[in-house]
């Protein structure tokens, strides 16, 4: 399908992968959520999910190398507030796109590049952006790429693709949209899989935003995995200390959720506060992410 667009895009097709083992850590996040404070059981949280309590067990640990009970550890506030306290002052330090530092053994590495001011006006006249629909750790993953490189990722559960492709698709709708999943098959393979990440060989990313977007987007980028930063002092290092709540929407309007990590900003106490594709996801991959450091 390759359809001009004007001036919304629409999704011909509903691709629905399947296969995930997201469905099932979801609801068992759901419930870790709700009942945190009561430290819900292995055999509580399986009999939530349907599972047996080994088979539970074997599927958070296939999942994040995590088992369930360090799963609800890892998102719990105080451990939000150990990754800050960890991280500052983060954004002070200087962590180079391709270098390796502290905190850097297990992360995505990413090179970037921005599309000029008029460009971003056009709202992507004259871009090409190539779509698919693929299985990830935390559900249906809608990836977008440009000829330069990975312009968008979004997340949904099974029966959101539409709502997931307006979304994206509203955010530049003068471009040209082709369903393309052997194009976006790539990316969705080195995104998701840990082994693939190297800094010899970075993952190429375009980013299609105004400059205080960009100059976000970038400062998120510094943060590494397992670590966290607050609006506040996000915006202190873009040299904008008074502009925390711009800040958040600047975060809140990521095109490329997970590869640049806005969900390693956090608020002040260390509470997750809001996450545009669910706080659900949100604690989904920061225990993710936690599984991998420990790894």
């Amino acid at each position: 399908m390759n359809t001009r667009m004007k001036p919304t895009a629409i999704l011909e097709n509903d691709i629905t992968p399947q296969g995930s083992d997201y469905d099932v850590v979801r609801r068992a996040i759901e419930k870790i959520s709700l009942d945190y404070r009561d430290q819900p059981s292995l055999e509580v949280l399986a009999e939530e999910v349907g599972e047996t309590p080994t088979g539970l067990q074997k599927l958070f640990t296939r999942w994040a190398g995590l088992s369930p009970k360090a799963f609800l550890q890892a998102v719990t506030l105080d451990h939000a507030r150990r990754l800050l306290d960890s991280g500052m002052p983060l954004l002070e330090t200087s962590f180079e796109v391709g270098m390796s530092g502290p905190g850097r053994l297990h992360d995505l590495f990413v090179t970037h590049e921005a599309m000029s001011p008029g460009d971003y006006k056009t709202r992507g006249a004259g871009l090409t952006i190539r779509y698919g629909y693929h299985i990830s750790p935390f559900g249906i993953a809608l990836i977008m790429v440009t000829d330069r490189g990975l312009a968008g990722l979004a997340f949904c559960d099974a029966g959101g693709e539409r709502a997931a492709f307006a979304d994206m698709s509203g955010r530049w709708p003068n471009a040209t949209y082709v369903e393309d999943m052997s194009a976006t098959q790539a990316y969705a393979a080195r995104v998701f899989d840990p082994t693939k990440w190297r800094a010899d060989q970075p993952l190429r990313v375009v980013m299609i935003g105004t400059d205080f977007q960009l100059r976000v987007w970038e400062a998120l980028l510094r943060i590494p995995m397992g670590r966290a930063c607050t609006y506040s002092s996000i915006a202190a290092s873009i040299g904008a200390p008074s502009a925390s709540r711009a800040v958040g929407a600047a975060v809140g309007a990521n095109p490329m959720s997970f590869v640049v990590p806005c969900h390693r900003a956090l608020g002040k106490s260390g509470a997750l506060t809001g996450y545009h594709w669910g706080l659900t996801r949100k604690r989904a991959i920061l225990g993710w992410e936690a599984g991998q450091v420990g790894s």
